[in-house]
């Protein structure tokens, strides 16, 4: 599918300004400017973080009323559990109260609930544990926005909950003890974007300043903070940024046994990027809730012992393994039964039901279709005699308005405006995927469509240099609303060392007019080969990436499309 290519606008009058006072090239001040950073005070704030400009905690509804709870559990060594979902922001949410609780109340214990035997979300399971080990308080974690009648059949058996979430709620909260959640209606936090986890960091935050606690214990848990932050793919501005920032720089000088053994066995190198969590450590940490016990991912954040941490890693490296297997299989399938439905390019969404299916990798799967197709995608598979599965969705479209739309043929459901999961009758599924398809066809829009490729600024190959490298670095880190820019640079030719390279991917060295030949990568691009080969001019949208080979450093462009000029 030909993909549409879109300048970004910046306002001309604000980039000569912000030049003018930065003294750097013009085209990182348009940058600077797309990110709504339009004076030098801004840009010196965005260039140089700092964890004075994180919000106040207390800010927070409910966060008073849940520190006086947990206050209170430490005075009368009430035993807490602390409630996590399975994926990398509940595992990690756990690990980081964990840590931080432990050294001033021993009483702890933690759950993460079982995908399959239990679902999404508070389930009953984890109310009868903590009521058979003696736990009057459970802090749920990445998850319980909605669960309004798990709170209330707690309470009547004498527990008490504290809800950490960041999901969208519904019109009825829990009637918790508190319920912290900055999407709630009434909750004035100035930042929404928060992970779970860093709803988490926030009520520690809050502990440490009512319970005047050094800080730095506090801080030394930013390394488990953006390991949720990169894997839960929330906004990288404000807050977020700021605390990804300083956690990556915990990680690429971690002390933390666990996440050295990750960083090992994900063969990255450091300094680790955001990227690098993306697809290097979060796969593994998530993998243990997709195929097996969530609980390893909590255990190797929190162990202090090598061997362990090592063993653990092994562990969750073969369970990646098995779930890369598992993915590809359901992605085929999935391919297949969709080009078998008559007309199914016509189509504006995907919904799949395969009982074979594996549950915990559905959610995988439903985004490569989403991507291959560029299509909201919906993939399903039987669990507990009921059919579960996950949605993902295409950039700017809001998949759980859709899915919302109907949620009478749902038993349950959730999610962000991206991704969402649901459980339903299996007899309901023909009904949901017409409603479904009506409610997409009924509010996409014609340009949420078509495969953008948004590009930041046009730029000479000549322009890119080391002067201007080091300071697009400092961008970083980047993520879902300060993207790592996409440049373009037309009118380029083969500088007769572009290459085919296996598996359909593709070396290019290209030249601009007399300049340098400059060398990169195009993933799983190698059919425009003979194009480029043709030494006809074309346009070319990247990234640039640094490269380090044999001590030498040079910057490569990291390939996004090519666009051949009809002659």
């Amino acid at each position: 599918m030909k993909k549409c290519w879109t300048l970004l606008p910046a306002d001309d009058g604000i980039v000569q300004r912000l030049q003018a006072s930065l003294n750097i090239h013009p085209v990182l001040c348009r940058l600077l400017e797309q990110r709504g950073i339009n004076t030098f005070d801004q840009a010196k704030t965005f260039f140089r973080p700092d964890l004075a400009q994180l919000h106040d905690p207390f800010l927070m509804k409910d966060v008073d009323n849940a520190v006086l709870r947990i206050e209170r559990a430490i005075l009368k060594k009430e035993k807490i559990l602390l409630f996590g979902d399975y994926d990398v922001d509940g595992t990690t949410c756990v690990a980081l109260l964990h840590e931080f609780l432990s050294p001033v109340h021993p009483f702890l214990d933690y759950y993460i609930p079982d995908r399959y035997k239990e679902g999404y979300g508070i389930s009953e399971a984890g109310i009868n544990y903590a009521l058979e080990n003696n736990c009057t308080l459970i802090i749920a974690m990445d998850c319980g926005i909605r669960a309004v009648k798990k709170v209330e059949h707690a309470k009547s058996v004498g527990i008490d909950f504290i809800i950490c979430d960041h999901h969208l709620p519904e019109e009825n909260i829990p009637n918790a003890a508190a319920v912290l959640d900055p999407m709630r209606p009434d909750c004035a936090y100035p930042y929404k974007g928060l992970s779970g986890c860093g709803v988490v960091f926030k009520l520690a935050q809050a502990l440490t300043q009512k319970l005047d606690l050094p800080e730095e214990p506090l801080f030394d848990l930013l390394d488990i903070l953006a390991l949720s932050i990169a894997a839960d793919i929330v906004p990288m501005t404000g807050e977020n940024r700021t605390l990804a920032y300083f956690g990556l720089i915990k990680i690429n000088n971690s002390k933390r046994t666990g996440i050295n053994a990750l960083i090992e066995k994900s063969r990255r190198n450091r300094p680790m990027s955001i990227s690098d969590i993306v697809f290097g450590i979060a796969p593994m940490v998530n993998a243990a809730g997709r195929l097996g016990d969530a609980k390893l991912s909590v255990k190797i954040l929190l162990t202090k012992n090598k061997t362990e941490a090592i063993d653990l890693a092994h562990q969750l490296h073969t369970q990646n393994e098995l779930r890369k297997a598992h993915d590809k299989l359901i992605l085929g399938e999935a391919k297949n039964k969709f080009q078998l439905i008559p007309n199914y390019r016509a189509l504006k969404s995907i919904l799949l039901f395969d009982k074979k299916w594996h549950k915990g990798v559905v959610g995988i799967a439903a985004a490569r279709m989403a991507e291959a197709f560029h299509k909201p995608t919906i993939l399903l598979t039987e669990a507990n005699g009921m059919a579960a599965g996950s949605a993902r969705s295409v950039p700017g479209f809001k998949i759980y308005n859709a899915i919302k739309s109907c949620e009478d043929l749902l038993t349950n459901f959730g999610g962000h405006d991206h991704a969402a999961g649901m459980t339903l009758p299996i007899g309901n599924i023909p009904a949901f995927q017409k409603r479904f398809e009506e409610a997409v066809k009924n509010t996409i829009t014609e340009k949420l469509q078509a495969p953008e490729i948004k590009i930041s600024a046009l730029i000479d190959l000549n322009e890119i240099n080391f002067s201007f490298w080091n300071i697009l670095k400092q961008f970083a880190p980047f993520g879902p609303g300060n993207r790592s820019p996409v440049f373009a640079t037309k009118n380029v030719i083969d500088s007769g060392h572009s290459r085919l390279l296996k598996g359909n991917h593709l070396k290019i060295g290209i030249k601009q007019n007399n300049s340098v030949p400059f060398y990169g990568i195009a993933f799983n691009m190698g059919e425009h080969f003979p194009k480029i080969n043709s030494k006809k001019t074309f346009h070319i949208a990247y990234k640039i990436e640094e490269e380090h080979w044999q001590g030498e450093k040079s910057l490569k462009l990291m390939v996004r499309d090519f666009w051949f000029l009809e002659k």
